[in-house]
């Protein structure tokens, strides 16, 4: 009976280490109507194989007036990300297709909507500059923050 019990407490303890480090793994962040998201700076650790970002937006403005999105890049493409989006359009969510620059990103949505992505990390450097940013036209010189992969 004492080998099962203490069988027992060692699986809980790797469940719970389980449910820790995949918490570690996921992220939310929102973006309002002031074009403004409420984090800076997201982080997660190297350990991490596949990170899901879950983006709400608190605002109440239709997505044609208003839409954010998240998207990840190193930080010296950021900028020619987003303009090379201006002309992909709301439906594109204000990225090129095949923009090979773009590391990851969410669909733009409008206030009150969330939406998720889940994207594989392995592969990039945690010694790099990495930013998230929203690419609808005019936002992405406000709205931006550091990606940090904790080595």
């Amino acid at each position: 009976m004492t080998n099962m019990i203490k069988a027992t407490a060692a699986l809980g303890v790797m469940l719970m280490s389980l449910n820790v480090n995949a918490s570690e793994c996921e992220l939310t962040i929102t973006a309002n109507d002031a074009m403004q998201f409420d984090k800076k700076s997201l982080s997660v650790p190297a350990t991490c194989k596949e990170v899901t970002l879950n983006l709400h937006h608190s605002g109440s403005l239709p997505k044609s007036a208003m839409g954010h999105n998240w998207v990840l890049s190193t930080a010296d493409n950021v900028q020619a990300i987003a303009n090379d989006g201006m002309t992909a359009g709301v439906d594109n969510s204000y990225i090129k297709a095949g923009d090979e620059r773009v590391l990851a990103h969410t669909d733009v949505i409008g206030g009150g909507g969330s939406t998720s992505i889940t994207f594989n990390i392995e592969g990039l450097d945690s010694k790099a500059a990495y930013r998230f940013f929203c690419s609808f036209p005019g936002h992405w010189a406000i709205m931006q923050g550091s990606f940090v992969i904790e080595a």
